[in-house]
Order: structure tokens, then C-alpha cells, then sequence
């Protein structure tokens, strides 16, 4: 790209292109160095310069190799330093200094100078000097070069206190930055004020974490010197030079996402009418609070910014944006708790994973989000020197020197004065904050909780006209048989399963509701998703009604009059409290959301505009809440979809600044299922109120459709719409409703600009579609036939077929026709028959998905010079179903067939059986080419991985992305329980993140993990198709993954919430399109291949799909159909007829499906893929990869909906696309030649191939990472899990060892650590034994510090662990077989485990056992508090009483003191009457059952023998 018009390329391609820049995402490492003696050093700078290169591979670089995404250092100001540059300054206090980055352009430059020197004089602030800052431009990448910045150091003098003076900084900063902010060089991102401070200042670029001292010499300087060094290393989605955004920020360096940033930058817009500042003055000259274009840790940081110079403390302005927990699973003071919920009230969390390292200048610490999904470690010297970092040995001490080591904790902050070096711990500094004013007094003064108060009045469920409204608001016989009535019944969302195969709503020609044209977002990669259900301790819906005008600079005891709501959906009787409650002088208003029919569009518009009028006349008589409202539907007044009047008002209330001045409750006929809430909070309301449903629920229960009594009806319909909401918020990474409130977390799928920006703001869709007219036309249809229904017959409701076919229902594209079409075909072997079938699928008369749309160029060739079907069926793969979601039988089918073909079957995420990576004495292999590594890691032992020519990472499917999965125990059978590496009838939970990666550097280590294990593998990554995809497959790019899978939202499943299916992700053609576009501009696409799936089904898909950027085509519902499946959409109900999706041996005897049916669908698709290269004119699907400019519209004349459907940006050729590659040309460099294990493999091939027993020593540091996984690949390649004899090889090391230190070590290898470990260590443990002791000659206790990292023993299936020290959050998570004994251990200890030992000689931290299936855990419960600790859902805890548990607990105690010496096992062995009574035993009751059943038997066998004897 020309270094030139960089930034107005990608204006373009903003405009013409799927890519935005407002979806980049970042991660990175981070790390403080404080010196704790109150002075100043260079020794301090050096520190943290080490503490940054000793974390490279957290950062990134880009397509040269050689950029950085960004690394920089915060200090306070070197005032010795400056005067030794010859600066005259004064005292220290008495001015400030800041780094500016200024265009290189000399016009441009002293405008923006000159615009500079002017705000200082008109602030009366004195500009002393300008500095030239030195820097070595030849260390920088093309990149980075190409946009590099001059860069100038301003000194301002003025008058004041030094506090008074910083704030007249920031405001003159805020100034300049408005002033400029239309400016070009604002524009291009090449001026931008770094920091201007009386008290530290930024030093950063577009740099590596080695780059950053080569290029500012000032920092090699030993008279450079300050008490404290906070640096950052920066790992971003994109590659585009932006300098600006590199960390630090003038406050923070956060390693994490904000999920909920689009709404709490919107909330602080809104709040801007109220605030009011002592301190600051007159606030409207320096609005927006939050500078635009900026990344979401610009703008925590403007907000802590300005919070700080409002006069908060450090620790108040942090807690307030990131607060802990405060429901009641959270064990913190009630006075803590009311502090939270007071400031709730005034600011909603900014939500999402985070380790936040910030400095006032003077104080200095760090905090971690409230789920603890960031790593931070520390270390505290005898010399007087901490550092936290997000690993621990980044720096070398002594272990003498080592005081002491910890982490922080899950919403916990620690704050170091760097004047006195008083360290506070979070203890102090809560408690500090919490009493500081009486929070619980104001709180119970000025909030009541609305299930407190009761009414005389009476309320009905009832409603006039109700058989009419239920027609004109489009309730269908599926929505209250499928949706409605599962939900009020079993109080939970219903499942379905095969995916969604209908014609999406842009398309549709039947009415839609609004609802329906919105998909939820969701997290991949750049964060995790949440288990809402067994990590409920973060979660919250929680809101309040009248919580307005408040200013939350000041504290103020009188506050507005608030009503509690425990959760947001609200019955009749509740809403008719609130309506009429007279509590304080609460009042509301009553809008109506309706329109005049006879009007049109005009009507409706016009109906919204005084709509929002009527909201903002309610705010100016002081209301404290507005109601919504469509009741009043009759002939005259139609209702206006909830969703465009809710989004209407609250963007209205949001540019007039007055969303802070009322809130709003919407009371509605027209939600009804979780995804009509979802959009109605997600887009500002607050309280919903569905008084239809209740109607609808009367109705069945009086006619015995529910045979419940309606208030319990009631109660578990909003419980289930509560548990859809906790989920569709736990998708994004959010933890309550309060910050999901506004974000808009979705996006549109088909609506034009014209109504996205009038009334969604901020929301997009890639393919325009729908208008104003549209969206009244699909109210006023149902509305018209209402009223014009002949009365005469029955009444009765459509059955749209949205769910199941129906022949008057929506299209599916998987119909009888098309069924039976595929299936004749492949059994009789008949190719004119698949050409019948695909003329169906290929020319439907009207479009159903995105590609119906697509058409392309022909220029005939003959077919003969077409390439073959067998190098086309090398690019097919079946989709990953695991053994247990479908039977045995199918399972293997689909191996065989892709095996004979040269394609690649998936194992899915339930392991495989390892005699099938055997060839059959019939020639065939059973064997799966691809081996998936999923969240719940189950059977990914190291002889799985290194029987695999592709190592698949699932971060999301298609029908289900950001959730987990359950295989029920009833479905777990022997063989299942073999592979799975569980027992029979253990429920198997699949966690909705993998707990090894939380955020794009976390990614790259699992690839590293995996590449080391298995180096002849590709490695993969599974993505959905959303918009943002692309972003983040550039960073999956740049992380090393060799390929890319891009699934679409259509793909099938074998059990789905119903609203995930419909939702939840995107149509293929957006994701596919996207991610190769932005690869291309990246220079990325040519170290990657691409590969897609979702509903493909013929050879003119396949070449769409190639010239939108694929490369390799999943298939797995037309494999199964193939197979035999008819669509009866009953797999989670284990009651498949044919024979494919149960574990029913009766069932399973009706497979009729062979393997060679699939080889011949392959070889037809494979030629019709053939044929449709020669009509287009080329020989190779090589030839056409990428040649979006080969596709052209297709119109359809008979669906004037889907002319408003704009697919250009789709079919984007960029103009890079002339000179980068446009498909895969080269090999990831995967730096794995230099790696430890090398070494190590070398010392010991000899015991490797003789078994001789060898003992090796090595020297470890934090950048050895995945220490012992290439080594047991070695040794599982040979041995399989059988591995070498006990204690065959012996390796023992010194120092603090990388992240996944002995993953996937293999039986026969043991590791001693004396040191301590970062995270993942054990992570896949296949049955060798690893024991961390503390450095050899330290001193502190180890059973009181921190010795081992986050997710230890994830997924791991045998062997032993024992570690001398306390472990992190997450210990043996998903452990399913090994023994492990540690000596404390962080939140969600044991979370999922199935099998295996965990013995605990210490304290616990929170939800202890959270979904723990099987194995057991013994604790030492020396408080007798843990029943508090442990979530009980799942376990129950007892005494260890009988004979074989105490032997089994006494013996794994003594074993840990004979390998790792501990004095507290000694201490517990030596008093073992007095300690065995202190353990509780967790067992988990299904396994519990599930082992008393097995004993019964085993009983029973032993007594028939007996009987049979005599």
C-alpha cells in the first residue's frame, strides 16, 4: 500500500469492503516495575524494559515481520534527566511534559503547532521548550516507517499547586484535541498528544517489545530515572500503522476487552447534561468526555482520566468502572456490596476481560476484571523492588531475595504509594472506600425493591380483542406450541437441532417482525464467552427504575427515589406497581407506539417523531420514568414495532443528551421470545412488560395446553426468558444486564442505511435491504388480514414452518424434494439424477441464502482441460461431529468415505477411539484426518494429537457460537465414556470458552501448544461468520494458524437453543467475503488458508464460495443426509429413527447408510464443481480463489424485497488483491526450531528408543514455553499412551518455566520444577508426572505464595501432579483422570472435571466444583467455611470417614511430602487424627449415583456366579 494514501485507502475500502476499522481488537502483555524504597532509579526503567522483552511473544508482529503492533512505557517525569538536557525548568511540580506525535507534512505540522502555542497563551499556561526527541527511525518495520510521526516533548509552565496545574493541562489538552479534531492530521491519525502531566509521561509507537529502547535512546540513559515503570506490549487484530493507539494511555495499559464499549460510550455521552465539576469548571468546552475513533482502552482512560481530575481517588474511579461482583455468591463485606450497588446506579461496569495497571503519578497498581480472565502475577523482593506482570519471571531475582510472589485476584486491586513504598492490598483499600460515606443507610433510605411492595388493586391477564391482536402481532401456531409453551412448562429455553435452513428474513416474502432482521453478536477469540450457568456468581440482571439526574462526580446521599427490579421482564401486576406507584414522588407517563395505517410510512414516522417528543416533554416535567406502550392497537391505530420506537427514543434521549434523565419501560404484545428482550435492552430499554404472553399462557392453561396453575405459568416463562437473557449477554463476555443495556451488541442482516442511521445508530449491515416502507408493510399485512377475517370460520393461527417444514411455510432449503432428490441419487449411483437435484438447489424460485443472489461470468471452456475429481475432493472435509452427538456407525462412515476420497473427516470434540488409527484388515481406515481440540478437551490425549494431519482449535460453531454443550449422561456409553476418557452415564459439560484462551495471545499459545506436539500437523482455527470476523482472522493469521474455517450461521447441530439457531451469527458469504478482504489489505491471505462451510450442497457453490476466498468446503448436514438422515430435527432428544444422531443400540440398528453413498456424492460433487469451472472458463479452482471480480448480481423479478439488497461489498475485489496474494502461497513461520525441547528430545533418545532410564538438568525461563510436549509427541508417535516405563526419563529444572509447562507430558517422563510456572501448565496431561517445588535457598512460605499460574491440568487425562505452593483461578479445570495435590487454589478450582483426584491442603477460592461431573476432590477446611466457597449444584461434601478415602487422601499427602518435601504435608502426616478430621470430601452426585450403580452390579454378578455354583 503506498505509505502515502494510506489512510484515504482505507476510507475506501472501508466504504466498498465488509472491513471496518471500529471492529480491530487488541491484547497484549503488560507489567509494572515499582521500586519500593521511595527513590528514583534507572534501575527501575531497565526493569521494566526487561520485564517488556521478556514478554515478545505476547505482542505481534505484522506481514514484514518486522512492525510491532505497538509497545511503550510510562514513567514519571526524569526532571534530573531534562535539566541535563540543558531545559531550564523549574521545580518539579511546577510544570509538565508530554510527547506529541505531529505529521511529518512541515504545513501541517505548524498548523498544529501553532494551534498548540495558542491554547497555552489563551490558558495562560507558559510554553518553556519544545524538544526534538531523539529517536532511531532504522530499527522500524516498512509498516511502521510508513506512518511514523515526528515526535516533539512540550514543557508548559503555569501557576497553582501541582494538582490545580495538572488539571489546567487536561483541560488544555482536551482543548487542543477539539479544536484539531476535524483536522487532517487528526484524520490520518499523525497528531496526537501522548501525555502532557506534572507527573509522568509516556514514551511509545508502532513498535516491537525490543523495538521500543532501540528507537528512543532516551531511555538507555542512566540519569533517566523514576520510581516506577508500567509497559506494554501490544497484540492487535490489524496491521494498519496507527501509533496512537499503542499503550500505555495517559492513565492505564490494559491487557483485555471492553464487550460493552459501544454502550458505555453512549452512556457517557448521555451524561454529559448532568455532570457538574468543582474542580474542572465550565465542562462543555472539553466534551466529549470519551474521545472518538479511539480504541476501548482509549476510553476506559479518558473516563478514569477524568474521573481523577474530578477528584476521585485512584482506587474509588477504578472500582466504579470496574467493579467486583456484588450479588450474593460473592463472598465480600455488606458494606463493600453497598458501596457497588449505590455507584451501579450512577455508572454501569465497563464491561469484559481485563488486567488494568494504572498510575496516578504518585500511586500505582493493578486490578483484574471480575471474572479474573487476564493473568497477573507478582513479586515483592527483600530489596525493595515489585513487579507485576502478566507472567511471573520476566525478571531474574535470587531466590533469596524473593519476599514473597502472589497474583491478583478476580476483581481484586493492588496499590503501591511509590513515595513511601507502602504496598495496600485490596482488603484496605474496599474497606477504605466502603466506609467512607453510608452507603447501605442511603441505599435503604431512597431504594425500595419492587418484590417488596404489594398492591390492593386487582390485574388481569386478560385482554380485550385477544384472538385479533394475536394475528395482527404475528403470533404463529410454532411460536406458542415451540416456544411459548416449553418455555412456561419447563421454565427454560427450548433446544432444537439441524441448523436453520429457512430464507432469511431480507429474502422472506411472509411478514417478519422486526425482531428478525437483527443477529446477536458474539466473542471469539479476542475474548471469551461466560458459563452463565455454573460461573452465576458474576451474572446479574439486576436493575433499577428512576436511578436519573444523577452526577457521579459528586456522592450524594439524597438521591432520586429508585426501584429495585430483580430481573427485567415484568408481569402485568408488577408493571401495574410501578405504573401507579407513588413513592417519593415517583411518577411516570404513558407514550403511546402507535401510527395512524391510513398514513403509510409517512404515518410511522411521523408517529415516532412525536413519540420521541412526548418522551422528551415527559423528562422536562420531571418524570422518573416513560412507559412505551401498545395497547390501544384498534381499525385506526396500528401498533409501531417495540423495537424501532425503544431504539428511537433512547438515541433520541442520547444526542439530546437526556438518556441520563429517564428511563424506560416498554410495554408490549409483540416479545416473546429471548431474542426480542435481548434487542429490546440491548437497544435502551429497561424494563420490559410482554402483557400478551400472559394472555397467551391464561388462555393455555385454562384449556389444559399447560397443566400448570398460571402463576406458576407465569413464573417460569420470565425464569426462562431471565436464563436466555444471562446467555445471550454470557456470548459477549458480559456479566450484567446494567452494562449490556444500550451496547448494541448486534447486528443487522438486511436493513437499509437510511433506517439504520435514523434510528440504529452505530449498527450495520453489509447488504443494505429493507426501508421504512418494507418495515411498514410487514406491520400493516397481518394488521390488514386481522381485520378483514372472515369470521365466519374458526379462528385459528398460521403455521409459518420456521422451525419444522411445512408445505405452505417458509422455503427450507432442506425439503422432501431435495431430500429424496440427494438420496436417490447417491444410492443408485445415478449423476443425471444429483444434476436434477442440484438444478433444484441451484435455480430455486425465489432466494433463501446470500449466494441465491450471486451469479458469475461464463467464458466456456472444454471440460476436459478442467483439473480432476480427485484433486477437487482433496479440498472437501466433513463437518466436526463428534462420536456421541451421532452414533458409532455414522461416525465411521463418514472416516472411511473421506479416507478413499483424500478429503478429511473431523472427529469433532469426543476424541476417537485409537483403534481406528489402524488400517482395517479390509484396506479401509477409520481414522479422522482431523483431530478437534474443543473447550471441553475431551479424549485429547498426545497420541490423539499425533494421530492427526490437522489439529483443529474449535473457538465457536456455527448453529450455537459463544456456548457450550452437554452430553447428557443417558448418552454417555461405555464406548463414548472410553474415548471421551469418562465413565458411563457422567454428563459431559462442555465450558463455552476454552479456558486456555481468553484473548487473541492466548490463541497463539495454543497454536505454539500444538504445533510443538504435533509439528507435522496443520493447525486450524474454527471462527463464525459476524461481522468483525475478518479483524479477528487477522489476528488468528498473525498468531500462526496455518488455516482458517469460517463457519455460517446455517450449519447444522445436534442440540441448539432454539433463538441461538435463528440469531445468533451470520450467512457464510459476509464471514467468508470479510475475512478475505481484510487478510488481502493485510497482506495476510498469503499465509493462511481459508476453508467455509454452512449449507453447501453444490458444485456452484463451491465456486461462489472459492472466488469469495475459499479455499478448502466443510459439509456435514448433506453428509448426513446422504447417510440417511430425513430432517426430523430430533437429535438432542436421542430418538433419531434412522439411526444417525442417538446412542439408542435399537434405534442405531436402523442405519441403513454405507460409505460408498458418501464417495459418490463426493465424486458427483466434485464433477459438478468440474462442469461449473468449464462454464466459467477456467481449469482450477486454484484459478478462481479470490476472483470476487468474476461475480456479478442476479436478480429475481418475482422478489422486489431483495432488489433493495446490495451485495457489492460482498463481491469487493480490492486492488491489493493486483499485487498481495489472494490465497495461500507460503508456510507460517512457526518458531519452533530453537525450542527447549529440542534439547531435551536429543539427551534423551537414547531412553527413548531403549528405555533406558536418564536424568537431565536444564536451566528454564519464561520464554521456554509448551516445555515437554514436543518431547511426549516424540515418545506417543512410538508408544502411543501406553508412553515408557515409570520413570524413564527425569528431567529436572531451575526457574520460572513458560506458559504450558509439561502439557500433554506422556507417561514415563517426570518434570521437577524448582521455581515456579506460568499458565496452562499440565494442560493436557497424558499420564506424566510434574512436581513444582519453590527455587532452591528461598525463604518465604510456600504454602502462603503463588507458585503456579491460571488452568492448570486443563483437560488432562492421566498422571500425577505436585505442586509445593499455591496454584491460580481454574485449577483442573475439565480434569478428567489426573491426581494433582496443591497447597491452595484460586476461583473455579475442579470447574468440569469428570474424573481424576484433586486434594487441596489450603484455601479455596470462589464456586469451588462449578459443574464438576465426576472424580473427586478432597480440602483442607481448617476454617470450616467451604461449604460457602463450593458451588452445590452439582456435589455434595462430607467428612472423609470411610476407610478407603482416608487411605486414598493419607496416601496422596504423603506421596506430595516424599516428592516435593512440604513442610505442610509433613505437619499433616505428623498430626494426620487431628488433620483428617478438617478435610471435606466434594463428590459430585451423578457420579456418586453413577458409582453405587456399578457396585450394584458388580453385586449382582458375584451373587448369579454364586447361585450358579450351587
Amino acid at each position: 500500500m503506498n505509505k502515502k494514501d494510506i489512510f484515504s485507502r482505507l476510507d475506501d475500502f472501508e466504504q466498498k469492503s465488509l472491513y471496518s476499522f471500529n471492529n480491530e481488537h487488541d491484547a497484549c502483555g503488560v507489567g509494572l516495575a515499582i521500586t519500593l524504597n521511595g527513590e528514583k532509579s534507572h534501575s527501575i526503567i531497565e526493569k521494566g524494559l526487561q520485564v517488556l522483552e521478556n514478554m515478545v511473544h505476547r505482542g505481534a508482529e505484522s506481514s514484514d515481520n518486522i512492525t510491532g503492533d505497538g509497545a511503550g512505557i510510562l514513567v514519571q517525569i526524569p526532571h534530573e534527566f531534562i535539566l541535563l538536557q540543558g531545559i531550564a525548568v523549574p521545580s518539579e511540580g511546577k510544570y509538565g511534559t508530554g510527547l506529541v506525535f505531529l505529521p511529518k507534512d512541515a504545513k501541517e505540522r505548524e498548523d498544529c503547532i501553532e494551534t498548540i502555542k495558542y491554547y497555552i497563551s489563551k490558558e495562560q499556561l507558559t510554553l518553556l521548550h519544545i524538544r526534538d526527541v531523539p529517536v532511531n527511525s532504522e530499527c522500524l518495520g516498512e509498516i511502521a516507517l510508513s506512518n511514523e510521526p515526528v515526535i516533539k516533548q512540550l514543557f508548559i509552565s503555569g501557576s497553582g499547586t501541582q494538582d490545580e496545574l495538572d488539571r489546567k493541562l487536561y483541560l488544555l489538552r482536551k482543548k487542543i484535541e477539539n479544536h484539531l479534531a476535524t483536522s487532517k492530521a487528526v484524520k490520518e491519525r499523525s497528531f496526537y498528544i501522548v501525555s502532557l502531566s506534572t507527573k509522568q509521561m509516556i514514551y511509545k509507537g508502532m513498535l516491537t517489545s525490543i523495538q521500543l529502547r532501540q528507537y528512543f535512546p532516551d531511555l538507555s540513559d542512566k540519569n533517566f530515572t523514576s520510581r516506577l515503570a508500567l509497559v506494554h506490549s501490544r497484540f492487535s487484530t490489524n496491521t494498519f500503522p496507527t501509533w496512537d493507539l499503542a499503550q500505555p494511555f495517559r492513565m492505564l495499559a490494559h491487557n483485555g476487552e471492553i464487550n460493552t464499549i459501544r454502550g458505555n460510550r453512549q452512556w457517557m455521552k448521555s451524561r454529559e447534561s448532568v455532570l457538574k465539576s468543582e474542580q474542572l469548571g465550565d465542562l462543555t468546552s472539553i466534551y466529549p468526555i470519551v474521545q472518538p475513533d479511539m480504541s476501548d482502552s482509549a476510553s476506559i482512560d479518558n473516563v478514569l482520566e477524568f474521573l481523577l481530575m474530578s477528584g476521585k481517588s485512584l482506587p474509588h474511579a477504578m472500582a466504579m468502572l470496574v467493579p467486583e461482583s456484588f450479588n450474593d455468591k460473592n463472598p465480600i463485606p455488606n458494606s463493600l456490596k453497598a458501596f457497588y450497588e449505590y455507584h451501579s446506579m450512577l455508572m454501569e461496569p465497563w464491561d469484559g476481560p481485563a488486567t488494568l495497571l494504572f498510575s496516578d503519578g504518585r500511586y500505582a497498581g493493578g486490578m483484574l476484571d471480575r471474572n479474573g480472565l487476564r493473568p497477573a502475577r507478582y513479586t515483592i523482593t527483600h530489596e525493595g523492588v515489585m513487579i507485576i506482570a502478566s507472567e511471573t519471571g520476566t525478571i531474574e531475582f535470587d531466590a533469596s531475595d524473593i519476599k514473597s510472589r502472589g497474583r491478583l485476584k478476580p476483581g481484586k486491586m493492588i496499590i503501591v504509594d511509590t513515595y513511601t513504598g507502602k504496598i495496600y492490598s485490596d482488603k484496605e483499600v474496599k474497606a477504605e472506600l466502603a466506609n467512607a460515606f453510608p452507603y447501605r443507610e442511603w441505599l435503604n433510605k431512597n431504594c425500595i425493591n419492587l418484590d417488596d411492595i404489594s398492591s390492593g388493586r386487582s390485574v388481569t391477564n386478560g385482554i380485550y380483542n385477544y384472538e385479533t391482536l394475536l394475528k395482527i402481532f404475528g403470533y404463529s401456531v410454532e411460536d406458542i406450541n415451540m416456544l411459548i409453551n416449553p418455555m412456561a412448562s419447563d421454565a427454560k429455553e427450548p433446544v432444537s437441532s439441524m441448523g436453520n435452513d429457512v430464507t432469511i428474513a431480507p429474502f422472506s416474502e411472509k411478514p417478519q417482525r422486526l425482531f428478525n432482521y437483527f443477529r446477536q453478536q458474539f466473542a471469539q477469540v479476542t475474548n471469551p464467552p461466560i458459563d452463565p450457568i455454573r460461573e452465576e456468581l458474576v451474572m446479574s440482571l439486576t436493575g433499577y427504575i428512576g436511578a436519573i439526574n444523577q452526577n457521579f462526580l459528586e456522592e450524594i446521599p439524597e438521591m432520586s427515589p429508585v426501584v429495585k427490579i430483580k430481573g427485567p421482564v415484568i408481569s402485568n401486576s408488577q408493571f401495574d406497581i410501578l405504573l401507579n406507584l407513588r413513592y417519593k414522588g415517583f411518577s411516570s407517563a404513558v407514550v403511546p407506539m402507535l401510527f395512524d395505517p391510513k398514513k403509510g410510512s409517512e404515518g410511522l414516522t411521523e408517529a415516532i417523531d412525536q413519540l420521541c417528543l412526548g418522551v422528551e416533554k415527559a423528562i422536562d416535567e420531571g418524570k422518573n420514568y416513560i412507559v412505551l406502550s401498545d395497547r390501544g392497537v384498534d381499525e385506526n391505530h396500528a401498533p409501531i414495532p417495540s423495537l424501532l420506537a425503544t431504539s428511537a427514543v433512547h438515541l433520541y434521549l442520547v444526542e439530546k443528551r437526556k438518556r441520563m434523565q429517564i428511563d424506560i419501560v416498554v410495554e408490549s404484545a409483540e416479545p416473546r421470545e429471548v431474542m426480542h428482550f435481548a434487542l429490546l435492552f440491548g437497544f435502551g430499554a429497561n424494563a420490559v412488560n410482554p402483557y400478551m404472553i400472559f394472555a397467551i399462557l391464561e388462555q393455555q392453561v385454562r384449556t389444559g395446553q399447560i397443566n400448570l396453575d398460571i402463576d406458576t405459568a407465569k413464573k417460569n416463562y420470565i425464569k426462562s426468558v431471565n436464563k436466555g437473557l444471562l446467555k445471550v449477554l454470557s456470548k459477549m463476555g458480559n456479566s450484567t444486564l446494567r452494562s449490556y443495556r444500550g451496547a448494541h451488541i448486534f447486528e443487522a442482516l438486511g436493513i437499509s442505511s437510511s433506517v439504520l442511521n435514523r434510528y440504529f445508530k452505530s449498527v450495520s449491515s453489509k447488504i443494505e435491504g429493507i426501508d421504512i416502507d418494507d418495515i411498514v408493510n410487514e406491520v400493516l399485512q397481518p394488521f390488514s388480514e386481522a381485520y378483514n377475517d372472515d369470521n365466519s370460520m374458526p379462528f385459528s393461527l398460521k403455521n409459518e414452518g420456521r422451525y419444522a417444514y411445512r408445505v405452505d411455510g417458509e422455503f427450507h432449503a432442506w425439503n422432501p424434494e431435495t431430500i429424496a432428490g440427494l438420496q436417490i441419487a447417491t444410492k443408485t449411483e445415478n449423476y443425471t439424477l444429483f444434476k436434477e437435484y442440484c438444478e433444484k438447489v441451484n435455480n430455486k424460485p425465489k432466494p433463501v441464502f446470500i449466494r441465491d443472489l450471486i451469479d458469475y461470468k461464463n467464458a466456456p471452456i472444454d471440460i476436459s482441460e478442467v483439473e480432476s475429481v480427485e484433486s477437487i475432493m482433496k479440498r472437501f472435509c466433513t463437518g466436526a461431529m463428534s462420536y456421541g452427538s451421532i452414533s458409532k456407525e455414522a461416525h465411521e462412515a463418514l472416516a472411511m468415505a473421506m479416507n478413499i476420497i483424500g478429503g478429511r473427516s473431523n472427529t469433532g470434540e469426543g476424541g476417537e477411539d485409537p483403534s481406528r488409527y489402524r488400517v482395517s484388515d479390509n484396506g479401509l481406515s477409520k481414522r479422522s484426518s482431523i483431530k478437534q481440540v474443543a473447550s471441553g478437551r475431551f479424549g485429547v490425549t498426545t497420541e490423539y494429537l499425533v494421530n492427526a494431519d490437522e489439529l483443529q482449535i474449535k473457538i465457536a460453531q456455527g448453529a450455537k457460537p459463544g456456548e457450550g454443550g452437554q452430553l447428557p449422561g443417558y448418552k454417555v456409553d461405555e464406548i463414548i465414556a472410553k474415548t471421551r476418557h469418562s465413565i458411563p452415564g457422567i454428563s459431559l459439560i462442555s465450558p463455552p470458552p476454552h479456558h486456555d484462551i481468553y484473548s487473541i495471545e492466548d490463541l497463539a499459545q495454543l497454536i505454539f501448544d500444538l504445533k510443538n506436539v504435533n509439528p507435522r500437523a496443520t493447525v486450524s482455527v474454527k471462527l463464525v461468520s459476524e461481522t468483525g470476523v475478518g479483524t479477528i482472522a487477522a489476528g488468528v493469521a498473525k498468531a500462526k494458524a496455518d488455516l482458517i474455517v469460517i463457519s455460517g450461521s446455517e450449519g447444522g447441530t445436534g442440540a441448539s437453543p432454539a433463538s441461538s439457531i435463528k440469531h445468533a451469527g451470520m450467512p457464510l458469504e459476509i464471514g467468508l467475503a470479510e475475512t478475505h478482504q481484510t487478510l488481502v489489505i493485510n497482506n495476510l491471505r498469503g499465509k493462511v488458508k481459508l476453508q467455509t462451510d454452512g449449507q453447501l450442497k453444490t458444485g456452484r457453490d463451491i465456486v461462489i464460495a472459492s472466488m469469495l476466498g475459499a479455499e478448502e468446503f466443510g459439509f456435514a448436514t448433506s453428509a448426513l443426509i446422504v447417510l440417511g438422515c430425513v430432517m426430523m430435527r430430533k437429535c438432542h432428544l436421542n430418538t433419531c429413527p434412522v439411526g444417525i444422531a442417538t446412542q439408542n443400540a435399537d434405534l442405531r440398528k436402523q442405519f441403513k447408510g454405507y460409505h460408498e453413498q458418501l464417495v459418490c456424492y463426493f465424486r458427483f460433487l466434485a464433477e459438478n464443481t468440474r462442469e461449473e469451472l468449464a462454464r466459467l472458463g477456467f481449469k482450477s479452482l486454484d484459478d478462481i480463489i479470490g476472483r470476487s471480480d468474476l461475480l456479478i448480481r442476479k436478480h429475481y423479478a418475482d422478489s422486489p424485497k431483495t432488489d433493495k439488497v446490495d451485495i457489492s461489498r460482498i463481491i469487493y475485489f480490492p486492488e491489493e488483491s493486483k499485487v498481495y496474494s489472494i490465497r495461500n502461497k507460503e508456510k507460517q513461520l512457526h518458531k519452533i526450531d530453537e525450542v527447549l525441547d529440542k534439547h531435551l528430545i536429543a539427551e534423551a533418545m537414547p531412553a527413548i528408543e531403549l528405555k533406558h532410564p536418564i536424568g537431565i538438568k536444564k536451566k528454564i525461563k519464561n520464554t521456554d514455553r509448551t516445555t515437554g510436549a514436543m518431547l511426549s509427541g516424540e515418545i506417543a508417535l512410538r508408544y502411543g499412551n501406553d508412553g515408557l516405563p515409570e520413570h524413564t526419563i527425569s528431567a529436572y529444572f531451575e526457574g520460572s518455566a513458560g506458559q504450558s509447562f509439561g502439557a500433554f507430558l506422556v507417561k514415563g517422563v517426570t518434570f521437577y520444577l524448582h521455581g515456579d510456572t506460568n499458565d496452562y501448565m499440565g494442560k493436557g496431561l497424558s499420564g506424566g508426572r510434574i512436581i513444582i517445588t519453590p527455587p532452591r535457598g528461598s525463604t518465604f512460605n510456600s504454602e502462603e505464595n503463588i507458585i503456579c499460574g491460571n488452568t492448570t491440568l486443563y483437560g488432562a487425562t492421566s498422571g500425577e501432579v505436585f505442586i509445593n505452593g499455591v496454584a491460580g483461578e481454574r485449577f483442573a479445570v475439565r480434569n478428567s483422570g489426573a491426581t494433582a495435590v496443591v497447597e491452595g487454589a484460586g476461583d473455579h478450582c475442579c470447574e468440569y472435571m469428570t474424573g481424576g483426584i484433586v486434594v487441596v491442603l489450603g484455601q479455596t477460592g470462589r464456586n469451588f466444583a462449578a459443574g464438576m461431573s465426576g472424580g473427586v476432590a478432597y480440602v483442607l477446611d481448617e476454617s470450616n467455611d467451604f461449604d460457602y466457597f463450593c458451588n452445590m449444584e452439582m456435589v455434595e461434601l462430607s467428612l472423609v470417614e470411610d476407610n478407603t478415602d482416608i487411605n486414598e487422601l493419607k496416601t496422596l499427602i504423603y506421596k506430595h511430602q516424599q516428592y516435593t518435601n512440604s513442610n505442610l504435608a509433613k505437619k499433616i502426616i505428623s498430626n494426620w487424627e487431628q488433620y483428617v478430621l478438617k478435610f471435606k470430601k466434594v463428590t459430585p452426585i451423578e457420579y456418586k449415583k453413577v458409582l453405587q450403580e456399578k457396585k450394584i452390579r458388580e453385586l449382582d454378578r458375584k451373587i448369579a456366579v454364586v447361585e450358579r455354583d450351587y
